[in-house]
């Protein structure tokens, strides 16, 4: 029979070694890595009525850049969570998809086309954050033991609930 010590001493082995936002970066991971993909896959393509004829759309492979802000002259950087969160801005990456237009049936050259910005969690396996060490978190302005599994939407924090 376990006492209630036993039960205190479970608990905080189980937080140590999951911690409590890991089921979050765990879905999020996944759905960027897999999920994402299977969707564009289901899709296939889009089919396009024009007047000389049938143009398709196939869709290829998607992929996410790496995390940038796009500025007022058109210009764009790489950024970090602190700048965001500055600057009132949303921590998102560029979502990119291969497209092959298919006209009467002859293939034309496959483009890979910018398609929107997908918000970042903090520490997931897309976020520039979960490769670096302690020291290199401190230098871009991150407490190196946050961890992660939120949002940042135009400057505030966000996290996702899930009920049941």
């Amino acid at each position: 029979m376990y006492t209630q010590e036993d039960m205190w001493l479970l608990m905080k082995a189980f937080f140590l070694e999951k911690g409590l936002v890991r089921q979050h970066l765990d879905s999020y991971n996944e759905f960027v890595e897999k999920e994402l993909q299977q969707i564009v896959d289901s899709i296939g393509g889009v089919e396009i009525p024009i007047s000389n004829g049938n143009l398709y759309i196939k869709f290829g492979e998607i992929s996410i850049g790496n995390p940038r802000v796009t500025e007022v002259d058109g210009s764009s950087h790489e950024v970090y969570p602190l700048e965001c969160r500055l600057r009132n801005l949303t921590y998102a990456a560029p979502l990119f998809l291969e497209m092959t237009p298919i006209l009467n049936g002859k293939t034309i050259t496959t483009d890979t086309v910018y398609i929107g910005d997908l918000p970042v969690m903090l520490k997931s396996e897309i976020c520039p954050l979960s490769r670096m060490t302690r020291e290199e978190l401190l230098e871009v302005g991150e407490d190196p033991d946050d961890p992660g599994g939120y949002f940042i939407i135009n400057g505030s924090e966000r996290l996702i609930v899930g009920l049941e």
